[in-house]
C-alpha cells in the first residue's frame, strides 16, 4: 500500500492511497478540524480520472466543514472517495485496504456512509480501523443515517415553506423530488405524509414505478422534470444540477433538496435569487445524517432523543440563513458561509 500526500492550499491534509493487491485507488481530504475531528462519509464512484475525484472530494470535505459548523456538531469537515465502479469493484480486500488508509490518519478523519457505500461495506472497513460511524444499532452505533437526513430535510423544508408562503404547512403544496434513492425516496414519503402533492423522477425507472405504486406519487421523467410548476424543487441525486442550463427552465418558488453541492458554481445562488427563487443551502438542509452520526461521539454514546432534538435545529439554522440573506442583501449560500465562518472563528478563539 502506498499513501502519498497532495498539497492543496486551504486544506489541512489531502492524501492518496494506491494498493496494487486490492486495486484500491482512493482519496481522503481533511478540510478543517478547528471544531473537532473531521467527520464525513465515504463514497464510491467510477470517476473518469483522479483529477475528477480530487475535485469532488475537495468540494465535499469543505462542505462538511460548513455543514458541521452550522449544525454545531462539534466536528470538522472531511470526506473520502474510492475510484471504481461499485457494481464491479467492491471486495473485502478493497474495503480492508480502505480501512487501513483511514486508520493511517489516526482519528483526524472519521468515516461514515455516503453514495454507494452501505453498512456491510463499512463493517469490513471497521475490521481495520475504529474510526467508523453509522454502523448497526445492534453494535451500539447509530445505524443508517439516511432516514435522519430525510427527517432533517423535511424539518428544514418547513422553514422554506414559511419563506415562500408564510406557513410551515405542506398541505396543498407541490414538491418535485428528483432522485429517489435511500434519502430522496424517504423524503418523498415524508412529504406526502405531511400533506404535499409529490411528483418523483429518477434515472432508475423501476425504482420510480415501485414507489409510485406503493405511495401514489405523481411521476415524471428525469429529462422533463425541470419544466413542472411546483412550490419546491428538491434535487436529491448527484450535485451540480443547478447551473446555467437548468436555472432558466425552473418553474419553482424554491430549491431545497438533500443532494450535496447542488450549485455547479457559487454564482448560481445569485442567479436563483435574481429569478425570485429561494435557495436552501444544501449543507444546512441535509445535515440530519451527520448530526445523527455525531451523537455517537458524545460521552455516553448514541441517544436517538438527543439526535432528534439536534436535528430539529435545522429549521432554526435555515431561518437564520434567510434572515442574514435579507439583512445583508446577499444570496443564501453566502449567508450560510458567513454563519459557518462565524462559528469557526468562535471556536478558534475558544481554542486559542
Amino acid at each position: 500500500m502506498e499513501i502519498t500526500e497532495i498539497q492543496v492550499e486551504g486544506y489541512e491534509k489531502v492524501a492518496r492511497c494506491r494498493d496494487q493487491e486490492s486495486g484500491l485507488h482512493a482519496l481522503i481530504a481533511i478540510h478543517n478540524t478547528a471544531l473537532g475531528p473531521a467527520l464525513g462519509g465515504m463514497r464510491m464512484w467510477p470517476y473518469a480520472s483522479e483529477d475528477e475525484a480530487l475535485f469532488d472530494v475537495l468540494r465535499l470535505s469543505k462542505g462538511m466543514t460548513y455543514k458541521s459548523a452550522v449544525a454545531e456538531t462539534g466536528l470538522g469537515g472531511g470526506k473520502s472517495v474510492i475510484i471504481g465502479d461499485p457494481k464491479k469493484h467492491k471486495s473485502e480486500a478493497l474495503f480492508r485496504a480502505m480501512g487501513r488508509f483511514v486508520d493511517s490518519l489516526e482519528g483526524r478523519y472519521i468515516t461514515a456512509e455516503d453514495m454507494n457505500i452501505g453498512i456491510p461495506d463499512l463493517e469490513i472497513v471497521r475490521q481495520e480501523t475504529k474510526w467508523v460511524t453509522g454502523l448497526r444499532r445492534e453494535e451500539g452505533s447509530s445505524g443508517n443515517p439516511s432516514p435522519y437526513t430525510a427527517q432533517g430535510c423535511l424539518i428544514g423544508m418547513r422553514a422554506v415553506m414559511e419563506e415562500i408562503s408564510g406557513s410551515k404547512d405542506f398541505t396543498g403544496s407541490h414538491v418535485v423530488v428528483q432522485g429517489v434513492g435511500a434519502v430522496g425516496g424517504a423524503l418523498a414519503i415524508l412529504l406526502k405524509e405531511a400533506g404535499a402533492k409529490v411528483t418523483i423522477c429518477d434515472i432508475n425507472e423501476d425504482r420510480v414505478r415501485e414507489l409510485a405504486e406503493q405511495h401514489g406519487f405523481g411521476v415524471t421523467t428525469d429529462a422533463d422534470h425541470l419544466s413542472i410548476e411546483c412550490d419546491i424543487y428538491a434535487p436529491c441525486a448527484r450535485g451540480a444540477g443547478i447551473n446555467d442550463e437548468t436555472i432558466p427552465k425552473l418553474k419553482c418558488k424554491a430549491v431545497a433538496g438533500c443532494a450535496n453541492n447542488q450549485l455547479l458554481e457559487p454564482r448560481h445562488a445569485e442567479a436563483l435569487r435574481e429569478r425570485g427563487i429561494v435557495y436552501a443551502p444544501d449543507y444546512v438542509l441535509n445535515a440530519g445524517g451527520i448530526i445523527n452520526v455525531s451523537v455517537e461521539l458524545l460521552p455516553g454514546g448514541y441517544d436517538e432523543a438527543v439526535a432528534m432534538e439536534r436535528i430539529g435545529r435545522i429549521y432554526d439554522n435555515l431561518k437564520l440563513v434567510f434572515e442574514i440573506s435579507r439583512e445583508q442583501g446577499i444570496p443564501t449560500n453566502e449567508a450560510a458561509e458567513h454563519l459557518a465562518e462565524q462559528r469557526l472563528e468562535e471556536a478558534a478563539k475558544r481554542n486559542a
